[in-house]
């Protein structure tokens, strides 16, 4: 089954820009709809934004939007997230997630392990 692994935090200063990764190593997300979650440290998980199993259609929360771009390549596996002008608000843990639902379903049956991404000031 499907299996997603997250890469690519890490310790970074604010205004800097990384990309984190969604790799799937048990099958394809080609049909699923892929999403982005995080958790800051004595915080509940937020969701951040959400992208179609086609690519073509995508949602961010407004603290996303600008910043944080998510992309998906689906003959590799893998979807992004493109952090761009952190800050230390951004330290988070980086969830990423898998859902049957095409758009408006709230259920995300798989999920990765988390990366964590630290912004120093």
């Amino acid at each position: 089954q499907v299996q997603l692994v997250e890469s690519g935090g890490g310790l970074v200063q604010a205004g800097d820009s990384l990309r984190l990764s969604c790799e799937s190593s048990g099958g394809s997300i080609g049909t699923y709809l892929m999403a982005w979650f995080r958790q800051a440290p004595g915080k509940e998980r937020e969701f951040l934004t959400k992208i179609s199993a086609d690519g073509e259609r995508i949602f961010s929360v407004d603290s996303a939007k600008g910043r944080f771009t998510i992309s998906r390549d689906n003959a590799k596996n893998t979807m992004y997230l493109q952090m761009n002008s952190v800050n230390p608000e951004d330290t988070a843990v980086y969830y990423c997630a898998a859902s049957t639902s095409r758009w408006h379903g709230r259920t995300y049956a798989y999920w990765g392990q988390g990366t964590q991404v630290t912004v120093s000031s």
